[in-house]
This record gives structure tokens, C-alpha cells and sequence, in this order.
């Protein structure tokens, strides 16, 4: 088989899973939407959460042009990005009880506050925790997970729970458990994730939403431009100024 044969059923793959997305979670997509509309309309404040692999989508709203200007990353120290060495203490700093609470304890998180908890298998302590205590904490937490590994896997927590167990609103991204989308012959592992794919598509379509919801309710929603477009840098230090008190990502 041609490797460009291998590259299209993978885009063909992930085409799929984005139209199926589209046509099951378009309803709680819109939910989600309108309920970052409603914290921003309201004066309270957005963040997302993601670790390893699934912390790109939450990283991909953040100070993003055409996004969300206050849509702010939550992070946990060891588990953002593979810049970690060694790059394996990150998944099991995952799998540490009690750091998501210590985390969100010393964030600027408040009751009423939005909070997007992405993790594709939702088994592990640290999202399963961080839901927990948000919602604990007044959070309304919107969890982004792949459902099908809550009855193809175990979960690591020890109430036996998953991510989706302990959201407001959950979106699923339809992953298969495994996150590999292709298999050949003569390769023992199967290949190909495109979870990225998915989960950033999901994320962009819910601060598409949320725009749409605010303009809706005659609230100028405040997004970012790019900066490698004129007025670009004089738009968006105008936009970080007026928001400045529930913006985190700058001092």
C-alpha cells in the first residue's frame, strides 16, 4: 500500500469522526456555547484544562486569534507538554492523588466560573479530581472525553469514576479506545491518532458558539484578531486592556 493511500485513509478517518461529532454532539456543543456565554456575559472567568497529548486543544483557545480573549490555561506543573524530562513523569504525575486540588486551590478560579476539562480517556486521577473539585468549588465544568473508554477501560481513580462522570456537560469526541486510526500488515502497532484533530475542532466549535451566543444576547463578544494583520496588535491590547481583571495568561 502507497503511503499516500495510508495518508488519505487517515484523513478520511478523521473526517468522519469530525461529521459524526457534527451530527451527535451538536446539541451539547451549543450548551456548552451558551454556557461560556453566560460566564462571560456575567463577569466571571474561563479556563481549560488538559494534560499530555490533551492539553494541545486547551493550549490551541488560548491567546488564540478569532478566539476568546479570556479563555485562560490551567496548568499543572509537569504535565503540559512533553518539554518534561523524562517525558513519561508527566503521565504519571496524572495518576497523583491529590494535585488537582492543590492546584485549583491556588488558581484564581471562583464559584461561577467556566471550566473546560479535556481528557480523552478520562481515567486518570488528575481529570477525574479536577472535575470533582471545581464543581465542588462553584465551577460549572464542561468535560471534553472520549465515552467509549469509560466501558472499554478501568478507571484509575479510586471511586471508580470517570471525567464524564462529574461534568455539567459532556462532549464526546467519539475516539476509539486506543486513539489509532490505522493498521496495516507487516506494522505489529496500530497508528495514526487523531484525537488532536477532533478535540481542537470541538473546542473551536464551542468558542464558535459561545460567539454567536453573546452577539445573540447584544454582548460584543471579545475576540482576538491575528497580529500579522494590520491593526491586529492595536485590536487586541485595546480588547486585553478592557478585560484585563479575568485575564491570567499576562502580567
Amino acid at each position: 500500500m502507497s503511503e499516500s493511500k495510508l495518508a488519505g485513509q487517515f484523513l478520511d478517518a478523521a473526517i468522519g469522526l469530525l461529521e459524526r461529532v457534527r451530527d451527535e454532539e451538536s446539541a451539547h456543543i451549543a450548551e456548552a456555547g451558551t454556557a461560556i456565554a453566560e460566564a462571560v456575559a456575567s463577569g466571571n472567568r474561563l479556563f481549560a484544562f488538559g494534560a499530555g497529548h490533551s492539553s494541545l486543544p486547551a493550549q490551541d483557545v488560548v491567546y488564540r486569534a478569532g478566539g476568546l480573549a479570556l479563555v485562560n490555561f490551567l496548568a499543572v506543573p509537569g504535565t503540559v507538554g512533553i518539554d518534561v524530562m523524562p517525558a513519561t513523569l508527566g503521565s504519571a504525575l496524572e495518576r497523583v492523588d491529590g494535585l488537582a486540588g492543590a492546584v485549583l486551590d491556588s488558581s484564581p478560579a471562583t464559584a461561577g466560573d467556566v471550566l473546560v476539562i479535556i481528557s480523552l480517556s478520562g481515567r486518570n486521577a488528575l481529570p477525574v479530581e479536577m472535575a470533582m473539585n471545581a464543581r465542588a468549588l462553584g465551577l460549572k465544568v464542561i468535560g471534553v472525553t472520549s465515552v467509549a473508554y469509560a466501558t472499554g477501560t478501568k478507571s484509575r481513580h479510586v471511586s471508580g469514576t470517570f471525567l464524564k462522570d462529574h461534568c455539567d456537560i459532556v462532549l464526546d469526541s467519539k475516539i476509539a479506545v486506543g486513539d489509532a486510526e490505522l493498521s496495516l500488515d507487516g506494522i505489529d502497532a496500530p497508528f495514526a491518532p487523531a484525537s488532536t484533530v477532533v478535540t481542537s475542532a470541538i473546542m473551536q466549535a464551542v468558542m464558535a458558539a459561545a460567539a454567536g451566543e453573546l452577539a445573540a444576547r447584544g454582548v460584543e463578544p471579545p475576540l482576538l484578531r491575528s497580529g500579522n494583520v494590520d491593526g491586529g496588535h492595536e485590536w487586541n491590547g485595546r480588547v486585553l486592556k478592557e478585560y484585563g481583571d479575568r485575564i491570567f495568561f499576562r502580567h
